[in-house]
């Protein structure tokens, strides 16, 4: 009797015991801890906690709670967060792009890493795995920090990583962002650092700022100049420092007495930070105060094209539709530019730098130059240019602004704001439609029955020349086509090819004068080959592209055996003859000019890697092939090297293509070839525009026949003095020889996966983004590839002269860079 009772105890305890443990499993999910945690102490989804509305952890006063808080459009969709209690205002967010649901979980593990799952995919994590962290702790000031050992020392801390909103005594540093969320349109703003200054930017595909430190009159100065290096939000004001922590300047944001208020600002999605309360309410007792002020400040208080007038009042343009009528200015053809309304301004226009400086007409055909601009503003007194690739509202003040600005619309009519008229013109307008449909019906059925007579009526002619007549319709039958001429025209324009400008890889280059006085280029090309592919490469592909900085293909001759190309002259003619020159005393190129043609360059290859309908690799970027005009503005030109590549694709070219002195290394090595080997081609050239020499020069010492090994080495001593060209010593301090010449050291990487895209080249140089310090480990082993570039051709002495695609070594090289 006694063993049965025992055995009934037995199986009970045990019982008790799995209920014991199964409930301290749900406690490790169901507890709110205040103040820190220890590893290994939370993991667990929203639904453990949602009797804690979804908070795991508080601060030790319990201010401020951390945990799962639903999104603002769908409550089934959760975000990790640090919560202000009493205002319920999110300070923080963790996983801010990518949601989670109930069932996703957080953990802090036993190795010291925070992270957040969404089923098997991690998609938040601190990445502290065995960095000796010791305990987790929400700070009663809202910072989340993760310490070490010492429980002092701070590993990780959330006032690091800003989302939206600055905290009252969180220091706002260099490399740090605010981002706000999207507006209505799909935009979004940043803070951040920029030269020196904090800003404001509209995260347009070319970034807009439109505020900084240094623009806005109510800062308080404390000291004149001074670099902004960290930037707090203190007691009624927003402070800014230098590195050395001495206040620069200050926004005083609030007037109030009493000093019991938590502070935050926050980055909207309307381009404004306004500076809210915590303890007065949040986002319920804003500050008056707001950056920037007043009316019409942000590039989106209308919308895109409106125009903003005082106390934030949209309208229309009066002499210009609301909106442009069409969906892409480099798509579609009927686009013409409109003047804007009187007196018109633009938020951003005060901190951009101008495109150029010129007069109304140039800037006028800069803009229609370039397919990527929208809108210009030429402002009266200086000159200055300013070209825009996206637009928001813009303004009207009660003065004259001082600008002209011109407009790019549909001229089809796409864009009128207009309503429709009554039923008379409806009956109108069905009757010219029907009158429409029956004219083209009847044009087509007289070209259908024309087509036919001649098809039954033409003659058998030789095989040779049906191949012609193929081509010629091919040629015929491109869209976007230049003018075609006759031979007789170009022969009479160029004064039976009198006046030589140069001679290229497909025959030579003559100057010439159209009926209508218009200056022209005429490449005459030779050789029946390898010509006839030039030829069919270059109108198929340069006639349908137009920008700035690319050369233009005005017109072609196609006859007989004739291939002529005419292109817009150059009067300056190509770099090469400006940077080279040696002799004392002969004109050389400023350090303005120079960076401005490096610059523009750099958009024209961008442009044609990222923004044609099709990739275009150029595969000879060479000071040969970059074109100055009278103002001494860069086109590149001879895309005959160019290989046409859909978007999706990276082929290996099968024929060595480009200039010894300008190849990158994948062309002899086992590598394909890509737009990465534009950018290590433009590096050369951008080093030789620096220097004012060429890259290999033999009758140089053997430190310095190959410049890039040596201004790598000069660069690593701080010897900048050594890179720049001897005649611009004076422009050594300029802080665009330093972002340049780290550019180029960049882009002449051996490994093309660390070269920038060209893109990302414009960006650097414009300032956009900072440029870090390039890797020394490509110098020695690029200038042992460059010189086993010089050893596929025998005798070559220089660095410019064009590969031999007809030599042994050719043949070598075809092999090595084949298909593989």
């Amino acid at each position: 009797m006694m063993r049965s009772h025992w055995s009934f105890f037995q199986i009970m305890g045990t019982l008790v015991l799995l209920v014991i443990m199964l409930l301290c499993e749900v406690c490790l999910g169901g507890v709110q801890f205040v103040g820190k945690v220890y590893p290994g102490s939370i993991k667990g989804a929203q639904m453990n906690w949602v009797d804690k509305d979804g908070k795991f952890l508080a601060s030790s006063s319990g201010k401020f709670t951390f945990g799962f808080a639903t999104t603002a459009d769908d409550n089934t969709k959760f975000l990790v967060v640090i919560v202000h209690v009493k205002s319920n205002t999110l300070i923080w967010t963790a996983n801010r792009a990518v949601p989670v649901v109930n069932t996703d979980e957080f953990e802090f593990d036993e190795e010291g890493n925070v992270v957040l799952n969404k089923g098997e995919t991690v998609v938040w994590s601190t990445n502290t795995s065995g960095k000796g962290v010791s305990s987790m702790e929400l700070q009663d000031n809202g910072n989340l920090v993760l310490l070490g050992k010492d429980n002092t020392t701070i590993i990780w801390q959330s006032f690091n990583y800003p989302t939206n909103t600055l905290v009252q005594g969180q220091n706002f540093t260099e490399g740090m962002k605010l981002i706000s969320d999207p507006s209505p349109n799909n935009l979004t703003y940043s803070l951040e650092f920029n030269s020196g200054d904090v800003k404001l930017y509209a995260g347009f595909k070319t970034p807009q700022p439109y505020w900084s430190t240094q623009s806005d009159n109510r800062m308080i100065i404390n000291q004149n100049g001074g670099v902004v290096a960290l930037a707090t939000l203190a007691e009624k004001s927003w402070r800014f420092y230098d590195k050395t922590r001495a206040l620069l300047r200050q926004f005083i944001f609030v007037n109030l007495s009493g000093n019991n208020g938590t502070w935050v600002a926050v980055l909207g999605s309307n381009g404004l930070i306004t500076f809210f309360d915590l303890e007065a309410g949040g986002s319920n007792s804003p500050s008056q105060a707001t950056i920037p002020q007043g009316s019409c400040n942000t590039p989106e208080t209308c919308d895109p094209y409106s125009i903003c007038t005082g106390n934030n009042k949209c309208n229309c343009p009066s002499v210009l539709p609301c909106k442009p009528g069409f969906d892409s200015a480099c798509s579609d053809k009927s686009i013409t530019l409109m003047k804007g309304d009187y007196g018109l301004n633009y938020v951003a226009l005060q901190f951009l730098k101008p495109f150029s400086k010129t007069n109304l007409e140039g800037c006028q055909k800069s803009c229609n130059g370039n397919c990527s601009c929208l809108a210009m503003f030429f402002h009266l007194s200086s000159g200055n240019c300013f070209l825009l690739d996206d637009i928001g509202s813009f303004q009207k003040p009660g003065t004259d602004s001082g600008y002209v600005s011109y407009i790019k619309i549909s001229s089809d009519g796409r864009g009128s704001s207009n309503g429709g008229s009554g039923g008379g013109s409806s009956n109108k307008h069905t009757i010219v439609t029907v009158i429409i449909v029956i004219v083209t019906l009847l044009v087509i059925s007289c070209l259908i029955f024309v087509g036919i007579r001649c098809y039954r009526r033409k003659p058998n002619v030789p095989e040779s020349q049906e191949e012609n007549s193929e081509e010629d319709n091919f040629l015929e039958n491109l869209t976007g086509m230049p003018i075609r001429y006759s031979y007789k025209d170009l022969e009479a324009a160029t004064n039976h090819f009198s006046v030589k400008l140069g001679q290229g890889g497909f025959g030579s280059v003559y100057k010439g004068v159209l009926p209508d006085r218009t200056q022209v280029a005429v490449k005459q090309l030779e050789g029946i080959g390898q010509g006839k592919k030039e030829f069919r490469s270059e109108v198929s592909i340069i006639g349908s592209i137009h920008h700035l900085h690319l050369v233009k293909l005005r017109g072609f001759c196609v006859e007989g055996t004739h291939r002529l190309l005419a292109y817009e002259y150059m009067a300056n003619g190509s770099l090469d003859k400006w940077i080279f020159k040696k002799n004392n005393g002969e004109f050389r190129l400023d350090w303005d000019t120079r960076f401005n043609i490096a610059l523009g360059t750099a958009k024209g290859l961008a442009y044609l890697h990222e923004d044609c309908d099709s990739k275009i690799i150029h595969c000879d970027i060479k000071p040969e092939n970059v074109l100055l005009d009278d103002h001494f503005m860069a086109k590149v030109s001879d895309f005959g090297l160019a290989k046409l590549m859909n978007r999706e694709q990276s082929h290996v070219f099968t024929t060595l293509r480009g200039t010894r002195g300008y190849l990158a290394p994948e062309w002899i090595t086992n590598y394909a070839i890509s737009e990465k080997s534009d950018v290590y081609s433009y590096g050369m050239v951008l080093l030789e525009i620096i220097a004012g020499r060429k890259n290999y020069d033999p009758s140089e010492t053997s430190e310095k026949s190959h410049f890039p090994s040596y201004a790598m080495k000069m660069m690593e001593e701080g010897k900048l003095r050594e890179i720049l060209d001897s005649e611009l010593k004076e422009d050594v301090n300029d802080e665009r020889v330093h972002i340049a010449i780290k550019v180029a050291l960049w882009c002449i990487q051996e490994d093309m996966a660390m070269r920038p895209s060209m893109t990302k080249v414009v960006q650097m140089l414009e300032g956009l983004c900072t440029v870090p310090k390039p890797p020394t480990s490509s110098a020695n082993l690029g200038s042992r590839l460059f010189t086993n570039v010089f050893s596929l051709s025998e005798g070559a002495t220089t660095s410019s002269g064009p590969s031999d695609c007809n030599s042994d070594a050719y043949l070598s090289a075809v092999r090595l860079s084949g298909p593989r």
